[in-house]
């Protein structure tokens, strides 16, 4: 299915395919399909959580946090109580687990959350890191990829003290197509794109955009071939 969509990265022509009903950046897919069978065979399983993500869907997340209907946490993944934070606070605290709106790596199609499907159901999966550590249930998952991701062209984006996001040892970049995409990002498009949206936190979020966007969208670990 090709989509063209104007967006913060130029006009992009995104070849998306379904993949376990999520869709994907073709060439993203292709190679998750590969990981999928080589981590199979070392007892893990490899299913996608979140893959493509829409502009509305990721300001719907964004609302509803800065709203209070969805839960927002901490640096340590434990909730917060907004009710007596500033507009500046609730937008940082936002931000450590979630992208602002026309800025998430899922908007692409070469971004995933994973999790290990023989070790934890989705319906219990609260993608924390306590999960992904050794004696979490993603934790057999997480130290394969660390070892084995890169051969199929994937890798950790966010990192901890190499990246503005919170680290997040579930979300996987397909870095052969994403690192292009990133060099197009255009933070006049983005501007425009958030003016004309229904935007909680608008205006501190304008107020600061080059900066949110230095921190939160420029500011990744560097693909493997970069290190």
């Amino acid at each position: 299915m090709l989509t063209t969509t104007t967006s913060p990265y130029g006009l992009v022509h995104a070849d998306f395919v379904d993949y376990q009903g999520h869709l994907l950046e073709r060439e993203t897919a292709k190679a998750l399909g590969q990981m999928a069978l080589a981590a199979s065979r070392g007892g893990i399983k490899i299913e996608v959580c979140s893959g493509y993500r829409d502009f509305s869907r990721q300001l719907k997340i964004w609302n509803d946090k800065a709203q209070g209907k969805r839960t927002v946490l901490d640096q340590d993944s434990q909730p917060v109580e907004l009710k007596h934070k500033s507009d500046k606070e609730i937008l940082e605290l936002i931000m450590l687990w979630s992208a602002l709106p026309g800025t998430s790596r899922h908007h692409w199609g070469t971004d995933i959350d994973v999790y290990d499907a023989n070790s934890i159901q989705l319906n219990q999966l609260q993608l924390v890191s306590s999960e992904y550590l050794s004696s979490g249930p993603c934790g057999n998952l997480h130290q394969w990829l660390i070892k084995h991701a890169g051969d199929f062209g994937f890798y950790f984006p966010f990192q901890e003290g190499l990246s503005g996001v919170s680290a997040e040892p579930w979300h996987l970049s397909y870095y052969p197509v994403s690192s292009d995409i990133l060099r197009v990002f255009d933070v006049d498009v983005l501007k425009q794109i958030l003016n004309e949206a229904d935007l909680e936190l608008k205006t501190e979020v304008m107020a600061r955009i080059d900066s949110l966007v230095e921190e939160y969208v420029y500011t990744i670990a560097p693909p493997p071939n970069q290190l």
